[in-house]
């Protein structure tokens, strides 16, 4: 694709938001108006790329959409379900122009409210991902689909049932006091789940989906920018940035796993990197710390190390021990266990993953499985690290963990390692 057909998506995407908050804010409409614009965003891709970009892409694509939105409303087998409904809605002369000059433009945003919406606490999460994804960050379902490796059809379901979820939930407005407080943790909450996915897919054949992630991160700075005095905000952007500066050492050039401490250090991204702990450097001595904050200072903490053995423990394990005090969290409790490992001894570590073992929620867990044996490994004990790792690959639903599970159990027992087409 070329650098102007790039530079139109870009826009596309970054005007999704806004174009649909309009038409939600008017009409009330999500499921129809969801639609309507998506009509516009094709048309705008196929039309700008000939004609070029027109001098107000957002009135124009404001103008199309509502054009597609009455084209909904007329047809025969909508008009009974969503005529009367809208009429009472906006005004009959603006449902009946077809002119570009009557939808008026507006400088009102309505990207949050947006967001807040598409990530209502009564969705499922699934359904919140697919919804933002879609109507937020304007990817098809096509897109979202093959990024969580799931049928085209599936997703399209999923989005659906968002998508008449909200459709009860009236016009777009934002929450204000402890209600904005809380629908802000739940967007945060479901950008870092899209980021999750994104830099450590949960299946498939490969480790990331760097689309998704992407996404995330792009979501998130929209998200800072219209919450700027965010401080948690703000502590995931910075989480995020410094993660993904190591994605290019994360794999090899088989594409095959690379755990942190023996990645090329010189393959993550300066660039990232500064922005990040720029960002979180700024932002914790501002107000309340929280989860987030102390997540990114953590990765802060990893990549500003030259090399794994400089890595500062203490301050990790100390930032822990802080991010423990937000509430019982058996992955925070997973990872802190590495953290007293490296400072305290294995032994140390081995009691903590131990307790977790009661856990129904990570009892039967690849990541427990594989911590227990990488501490396991450390003490000493090659024959129990072997076995813990090999039923740590046995559990995981990823193929590139799968095989560096199964590569670390090879390399304590010194057998040959398995056909690698049948693993």
């Amino acid at each position: 694709m070329s650098g102007a057909h790039h530079e139109i998506e870009d826009l596309l995407r970054e005007l999704t938001p806004q174009v649909l908050g309009a038409l939600v804010r008017r009409y009330g409409l999500f499921d129809v108006c969801e639609d309507a614009v998506q009509e516009a965003l094709l048309a705008a891709a196929l039309r700008w790329r000939e004609a070029g970009v027109p001098d107000n892409p957002r009135g124009w694509l404001v103008t199309v959409a509502s054009r597609r939105l009455v084209d909904h409303v007329r047809s025969e087998t909508a008009r009974r379900r969503r005529e009367d409904a809208l009429a009472l809605a906006t005004p009959q002369s603006v449902l009946l122009s077809h002119a570009a000059d009557a939808v008026p433009e507006t400088d009102r945003d309505d990207s949050l409210a947006l967001l807040f919406l598409c990530c209502h606490p009564a969705l499922s999460a699934p359904s919140r991902i697919a919804l933002t994804l879609r109507a937020v960050g304007g990817l098809t379902t096509a897109q979202i689909a093959a990024a969580f490796l799931v049928p085209e059809a599936t997703m399209a379901q999923r989005v659906s049932r968002a998508k008449q979820a909200v459709k009860t939930s009236g016009f777009l407005s934002s929450p204000e006091g402890a209600e904005r407080a809380g629908r802000l943790a739940e967007v945060r909450h479901v950008l870092y789940l899209i980021f999750n996915e994104g830099y450590t897919a949960t299946g498939g054949a490969d480790l990331t989906a760097p689309g998704l992630s992407a996404e995330a991160i792009r979501l998130t700075r929209l998200l800072r920018r219209l919450a700027p005095d965010d401080t948690e905000t703000a502590g995931l952007l910075a989480l995020m940035l410094l993660t993904d500066a190591r994605r290019a050492a994360r794999t090899d050039p088989r594409g095959e796993l690379v755990p942190l401490a023996e990645q090329d250090r010189d393959r993550w991204d300066r660039a990232l990197i500064a922005e990040g702990v720029d960002l979180i450097s700024r932002t914790l001595p501002r107000g309340q710390v929280g989860p987030y904050q102390l997540q990114a200072a953590i990765a802060a903490v990893h990549d500003e190390a030259g090399h794994a053995d400089a890595t500062d423990w203490p301050q990790v394990l100390a930032l822990y021990d802080l991010l423990e005090g937000f509430g019982p969290n058996p992955m925070v409790t997973l990872n802190r266990a590495v953290a007293v490992a490296m400072v305290h001894g294995p032994a140390a570590g081995l009691g903590l993953v131990a307790a977790l073992e009661t856990d129904k929620r990570m009892a039967r867990h690849h990541r427990l499985l594989a911590t227990r044996a990488h501490l396991l490994e450390m003490r000493g004990e090659r024959a129990a690290a072997a076995g813990a790792y090999r039923e740590a690959a046995r559990r995981a639903t990823s193929a590139p963990e799968r095989r560096h599970l199964t590569e670390r159990a090879h390399r304590l027992t010194g057998s040959a390692r398995p056909d690698p087409a049948r693993g």
